[in-house]
């Protein structure tokens, strides 16, 4: 009888100690948690939703245009040969930068507020520039006071020494492209600043693919280079020869070779 008496016991005792822990928890905390889950999903949402539009963003379908716009822009190097080319010029407009860059128009509206925002040019008057100081110190130009003639007479002394030096086979370096270009160029104009021309260059002792041709050279390669265009130059004043760079064969010039 002791057995049957105390399983009751133990059984009531239980169910009372469970209803216990179930009920006080209960009470106490679905309170709080109806109090603190509401506004967790709306915070939640008001957080997470800007991440995907960001995220987003860097897909958008302008992104392979951005890629092939570099194709489009002008090279500082190039807008600074204009403005050296328009030392001695009054003004110049928009049309005169388009012609002499070869890029259009649209192009060209494009370069004058950035040539202006550097102090670089300045409005004369409605469709008409005028090139400042500072963008011709900064363009390296200079007054103009040789005789358009006798320039072009020296750009055809160096395209002979261009041949002959291509002949040599003793020479160091082989010439495969030459291009002139300067306010030469303006049939107009009588004084004229010395021409620049652009030389690209090949070493005869290596072997050469097109990629090397533009590839960054070594300290050695470069003063050799620069010794080679002295001598090929001479004493001439009229010249200035520097390496080659592809905007000076997109831009406006007179093949040499």
């Amino acid at each position: 009888m002791a057995k049957k008496h105390a399983s009751p016991k133990s059984s009531k005792r239980k169910p009372a100690a469970l209803s216990v822990h179930k009920t006080a928890p209960g009470v106490k905390r679905r309170p709080t948690i109806k109090k603190e889950t509401p506004p967790a999903p709306p915070v939640a949402t008001v957080k997470n939703s800007p991440a995907p539009i960001k995220s987003s963003t860097p897909t958008h379908p302008a992104s392979p245009r951005a890629a092939n716009a570099p194709r489009a822009k002008v090279a500082v190097e190039a807008a600074l040969s204009f403005l050296r080319d328009t030392k001695g010029s009054v003004s110049w407009s928009l049309r005169d930068l388009s012609h002499t860059l070869n890029i259009p128009r649209e192009e060209a509206e494009r370069v004058v507020p950035l040539l202006q925002i550097q102090g670089y040019v300045q409005q004369h008057k409605p469709g008409e520039w005028i090139t400042t100081p500072s963008g011709e110190t900064v363009a390296g130009a200079k007054p103009p006071r040789f005789d358009r003639e006798t320039v072009e007479a020296a750009l055809t002394s160096l395209e002979e020494r261009i041949q002959s030096t291509n002949k040599d086979h003793a020479a160091k370096f082989q010439i495969t492209r030459a291009v002139a270009f300067g306010d030469f160029l303006d049939k107009d104009r009588t004084r004229v600043q010395p021409a620049d021309v652009g030389i690209e260059l090949v070493r005869r002792d290596r072997a050469h693919t097109p990629d090397e041709i533009v590839a960054p050279h070594s300290a050695v390669d470069a003063r050799e280079e620069q010794h080679f265009l002295r001598q090929l130059r001479g004493r001439s004043a009229l010249l200035n020869l520097k390496l080659y760079s592809e905007w000076m064969g997109a831009r406006t010039h007179q093949k040499l070779f």
